[in-house]
């Protein structure tokens, strides 16, 4: 089984999973996924045989033509109503390029590519009953479990220190034990 085929048989398996996409997929949103964190921990989580709360939900778009933060709240509060009590947080991909000062994204899967680690750069979503991912850098490390800088944050003067920093405060390591630092 390759690391794609793991990654859908882990999420297939878990309802709370299964929920949130059934959710996001019911507001019909551009380019949408879930990403980053709830995917990453959840793999961890299995690789650790552990088992940690949902500390938040990444839901992302893609939409150029409207950039407001109004829209993106919007869909938080659908979700919340859809779904209480989870820490939903949804960010148009099209305006978080500002964040780091980086050039404008074209899509979802361009944005992912400019997560900070390559085992945080992972995405899902709901298309015909079928999970789609998306893994600008693979799955090799997320499985692999290794913490390791994306290509853009790798020896970049100012977005490294940014990857360091949440390596520090996230203490991922702590959490779960086997992972490997590769800096």
């Amino acid at each position: 089984m390759n690391y794609a085929d793991e990654l859908v048989e882990i999420i297939k398996s878990d309802f709370s999973l299964m929920t949130i996409l059934l959710a996001v997929k019911s507001l019909n949103i551009p380019d949408c996924w879930i990403c980053a964190g709830v995917l990453r921990n959840k793999v961890w989580d299995v690789l650790h045989n552990t088992h940690t709360t949902l500390n938040d939900i990444d839901v992302i778009f893609f939409h150029k033509n409207d950039l407001t933060i109004e829209t993106e709240k919007k869909y938080e509060a659908q979700l919340h109503s859809l779904i209480p009590n989870l820490p939903w947080s949804v960010k148009n991909q099209a305006r978080m390029h500002m964040k780091n000062h980086l050039q404008p994204f074209s899509s979802s899967f361009d944005a992912i590519s400019h997560f900070p680690e390559t085992a945080t750069a992972i995405g899902a979503r709901l298309v015909n009953n079928q999970i789609e991912i998306i893994a600008p850098h693979g799955l090799t490390d997320l499985f692999e479990l290794k913490i390791k800088p994306s290509p853009k944050y790798m020896n970049t003067e100012k977005l490294h220190p940014i990857f360091q920093q949440r390596v520090t405060t996230k203490k991922w390591n702590t959490t779960w034990t086997n992972l490997i630092l590769v800096n």
